[in-house]
């Protein structure tokens, strides 16, 4: 085992270089991939899952939410421990985790143990991800500090891909009778190999300033989310009863002020308008693409009678407009600053409202793929350029010495927005079954998206 330990100042920068950072790399990134594809592995399995577990339309809404709020609730703190008390431990024990939840979610006999399941999938994929970022920046120096970032940006983007064709390909496949549960089970063995590897190649790192975790704060945020998604996802059910109206207040409220306290959300970024609607824009913008991904999902293996691979395929449409526009996005950024991710939301506005014409046009039963195709691929290219240069135009509005904590609640911003869309798009397709109720809501939110950007910066980069 290596025994060395790599510490960093408050600046960042390195006061040792690991032999095997390399290796190291490689091996968290590997982490890291099995957490990317396990966002969207699920969405194509949704259908089998229900018939499978008998599940109703609100356990598969959780099965998708539990996940992303786990994540969400769990991000800042755990960035924070890993800071201070050092980051392979928790990476570690993310991962460890993380494969036992999968063990859980694959064995699943009810509903409840599979939404259970993916909660701690959620927790501790919040766990092993800053670990990953923060140990990268620890290693690295200069062009290899780039270089690294570059390829795990390469690695994030083709995630999602790799994660709509293995759910196909693995729930159609149904390996030794397993059916659905095989998307789960195929990171038990991933993640004990690189358990195994992890102990041996990376080292131990961790920021020598680093501030004590907002343990109570982080306990506080996750109520106040759970309590914001539960009334829309169990509301209909219920008759829209008081109690769920007195929660999502309650939840809001929560939420508003630990952002003003500032003890767990860096109070004074909100201050930053950059941020404040660079924020709303990432939270939009993963509240349409979870929702959609789960109506469409279901709409198309439901209604459509399209196998899971058929399924996955098709999907693929979406994550290849997004490659065509992606490495481009960042250079017109530099030069057009704001209007970049304002085309692209516009895009994806146009893209799913194409999407939804063709999906209001089809027969009842099996339609044929290309309709759909080139409103995917639109949405998909508009990704590119919404998504892609946001953090650079955002982040860079910020003190750098809050960075860290505001690219955080960033990315806290964009798993919640995934959990929140699953909800609620998810609660206003399953009402009558028409994607007439939901796709409304998802094209509203791109088109919301696209007024906000105008309110970022106008360069490539804000002002301090």
């Amino acid at each position: 085992m290596s025994a060395t330990t790599v510490s960093t100042t408050t600046s960042g920068d390195s006061v040792a270089v690991h032999p095997r950072r390399w290796a190291a790399a490689v091996v968290m990134m590997v982490a890291a991939l099995m957490d990317l594809i396990d966002v969207t592995i699920v969405n194509v399995a949704l259908p089998s899952i229900g018939h499978g577990l008998g599940a109703s339309e609100s356990a598969l809404q959780w099965t998708v939410s539990a996940y992303l709020l786990g994540f969400a609730a769990t991000l800042i703190v755990a960035g924070r421990l890993g800071d201070r008390y050092g980051r392979k431990a928790l990476f570690l024990a993310g991962t460890a985790g993380f494969g036992l939840a999968s063990l859980a979610c694959g064995i699943a006999q009810t509903p409840g143990q599979l939404i259970a399941a993916r909660a701690v999938q959620g927790v501790t994929a919040a766990v092993l991800m800053p670990q990953v970022l923060g140990s990268f920046h620890a290693l690295f120096q200069g062009k290899e500090r780039g270089k690294v970032f570059g390829m795990y940006g390469a690695v994030a983007g083709f995630a999602s891909a790799v994660g709509l064709l293995l759910g196909g390909v693995l729930t159609d496949a149904d390996l030794f009778g397993l059916g659905w549960r095989s998307i789960f089970l195929v990171n038990v063995p991933v993640a004990v190999v690189t358990l195994v590897a992890a102990v041996v190649l990376v080292p131990s790192t961790r920021e020598r300033s680093a501030a004590r975790p907002p343990v109570l704060g982080s306990l506080v945020l996750a109520a106040g989310l759970v309590a914001i998604v539960l009334p829309l996802v169990q509301g209909r059910e219920h008759g829209w009863p008081l109690w769920g109206w007195l929660l999502l207040g309650g939840g809001v409220l929560a939420v508003t002020g630990l952002a003003a306290r500032g003890s767990v959300l860096p109070g004074r970024t909100f201050r930053v308008p950059a941020f404040s609607y660079g924020l709303a824009v990432q939270l939009l913008f993963a509240l349409g693409m979870q929702g959609f991904f789960l109506v469409f999902a279901i709409w198309l293996q439901g209604e459509q009678g399209y196998a899971p691979l058929e399924a996955g395929l098709l999907m693929v449409a979406f994550s290849a407009g997004g490659f065509l526009t992606a490495p481009a996005a960042d250079p017109l950024a530099a030069r057009f600053g704001r209007f970049v991710p304002v085309a692209g939301a516009v895009l994806m506005a146009v893209g799913y409202g194409w999407v939804w014409y063709a999906m209001s046009a089809a027969a009842p039963v099996h339609t044929g793929a290309w309709p759909l195709v080139p409103g995917l691929v639109v949405a998909g290219a508009g990704l590119g350029f919404l998504v892609v240069p946001l953090v650079t135009i955002v982040l860079s509005s910020v003190p750098g010495e809050t960075a860290g904590g505001a690219s955080g609640v960033f990315s806290t911003a964009q798993q919640f927005g995934g959990a929140l869309g699953a909800a609620a798009i998810g609660t206003a397709y399953f009402a009558d079954l028409s994607v007439s109720a939901a796709m409304p809501w998802v094209v509203a939110t791109y088109a919301a998206a696209a007024l906000l950007s105008l309110r970022l910066p106008r360069g490539g980069a804000a002002a301090s």
